[in-house]
Parts: C-alpha cells; structure tokens; sequence
C-alpha cells in the first residue's frame, strides 16, 4: 500500500516520468490446460528493480522531458501516430525495435481505456532497457505503469483492483505490476493475492544471456501440465536454502533442452556461491539468490 501511494506521488510531481521495473518469479508450475487454450499455473511474481525502463505519458499540449536526451543517446527513434491523431507514440532501444510501435503494449493501454473513457491526446515516450524475451515481464511492466499514468492524466479515478482488470485484459502478467509487490499468482497469473516474502540478508541477481529470446509459445511447446506434487506455497515456506531440490520452474525443462547455454548460465550462479538459481518466467533470464554479507545487505523488498 505504501508504494502505491509513493508511485501516485511520483505521478502526480515528477513530469509524468516513471521506471517501469521487471520481475522474477519464485517457482513456476504448469497444473492443467483450460478449455479456452490457456493453463493454469501457480506462481510467485516478485518485483525486480534492478533492471527497468523508462516511460513518459504527457497530455497532447504538453511537451516532452526526455526526447531531447533519447534523440542523442539513439541514432534513430521510432514513432508513429494513431489514425485519430490522439496518440503519439516513441520508442527508443539499442539496435532498434522491430515490431509496430502502435502495437507496444503502453500504446494498447492507451486505446483500451480510450475504447471506456473520452481520453485526452497523449503522447507515449518508452526507452527500452529491458530485455526482450527474458521471461522478465519487461512490456507487461510497461503496459501497467503506463495504465495509471494515462488514467491518471485524462483524471479518472481508478482503483487499483480496476486498473489490474484492464492490465489482465493486456497480458497475463500484466495486472502483477499494477501492484508491484510480491503476489502469489494463479489461473493464467492475473488472479492475485498478496504475499508476505521475508528476503532480508540475501540479494538477488540477474543474468540475462545475449542472444537468447525465448518466445511463450516456444516455452509451452512440449510441457506436460501436472498437478502432483507438493503445491508451490508450502515449498516457499520452506528455508531458502532448501530450494535448490524443490522450488522448480516448470519451463526449465522444455527452454533448457532447446538452449542448453541456460542451463549453464543456472549452473554457474550456483558455482559462484548461489543458495537458489533457476530460469525467470518463461527464459531466458536466470537468477540466483546469494546469501548477502551484513556489511552490503540488501533488504528485499
């Protein structure tokens, strides 16, 4: 709660300029495939601020704190208009985008909400810095900051239970973000419910391998739904060192086998010192868990 108050803060006094974060997920399992072509799945959604973009949402008439910078740290931007003209949208990465910037998922949450309410012109600013197929939630992130940034400009007064409604509609890790704090999460991951995580004396890092992007599609290709075994919440109750050989990633299987150099970036968090390593989400980030010295502790979160 105290974050969703400090991020309407930021909203409200810092120009519209946020920093959409990624996320990990402690433990992944696949129960059963739905009749509507989706799984159900259990997981834990765990934010992850060590990596982030950064997203501008600023009202037709306004100007732009960030374009000046992205036009020189990046040789080209992409941009593109609706056909109405209401919308504005630039996005910026490292060797470029490749998929239609009216497509992106912050300018979906521009025209969902556009399809309710008599939403102002706006214009969408999004340097990517996230990867791309990592399993991290990089475009769900931006798609529900994105949300309550654009909600909050055109001033509707949105809940956060409405804003995770029409963050689900855009992804089904989409509506995690809108609450950004660790949520245990079923059905196809939009159903939510807080979850007390004690992390302090351990960090976390990240490793996401170049070259690697792992479609969705790919990852569920071969993955066999069970629902035996011990259920994912009495694992995570368990000491973190008592992961290793129980909180597993139902992914890992399938994504490993077709990239093996995964399995080796695993491997080698936990030669380096990690009490818990696994695959983030769908691959091909891993992470690893390390018990943290109390001189440099990080308290997460």
């Amino acid at each position: 709660m105290l974050f969703v108050c400090f991020f309407r803060f930021l909203i409200k006094f810092v120009n519209m300029i946020l920093y959409p974060n990624v996320k990990i997920n402690l433990g992944l399992k696949v129960l059963r495939k739905r009749p509507d072509g989706y799984h159900d799945l259990e997981t834990l959604f765990v934010p992850y601020p060590g990596i982030a973009d950064c997203l501008e949402v600023v009202t037709g008439e306004d100007y732009s704190r960030t374009l000046a910078g992205l036009k020189e740290r990046y040789p080209s931007l992409t941009q593109a208009i609706s056909d109405d003209g209401k919308l504005m949208i630039t996005l910026a990465r490292e060797g470029g985008v490749d998929w239609d910037p009216l497509k992106d998922l912050t300018a979906k949450a521009y025209f969902l909400l556009a399809d309710e309410y008599n939403l102002p012109p706006m214009k969408i600013f999004l340097e990517k810095r996230s990867p791309v197929g990592a399993g991290l939630g990089g475009g769900s992130s931006d798609a529900a900051f994105a949300l309550r940034m654009i909600a909050t400009l055109a001033g509707l007064e949105l809940t956060d239970a409405q804003l995770a409604s029409y963050a689900a509609r855009l992804g089904s890790d989409c509506a995690f973000f809108v609450y950004n704090t660790p949520m245990f999460g079923t059905g196809r991951g939009e159903i939510l419910k807080p979850y007390s995580l004690d992390l302090t004396g351990y960090r976390i890092e990240v490793v996401v391998p170049e070259g690697i992007a792992v479609s969705t599609a790919d990852a569920y290709r071969g993955i066999v739904p069970s629902e035996a075994g011990m259920p994912l919440k009495e694992i995570l109750r368990q000491p973190v060192t008592s992961w290793k050989d129980s909180l597993e990633n139902d992914f890992e299987k399938t994504v490993f086998a077709q990239y093996p150099a995964l399995a080796s970036v695993k491997a080698e968090l936990y030669e380096k010192g990690a009490v818990y390593a696994a695959m983030s989400g769908s691959g091909s980030a891993c992470f690893g868990i390390f018990i943290e010295s109390f001189q440099n502790r990080l308290l997460f979160p």
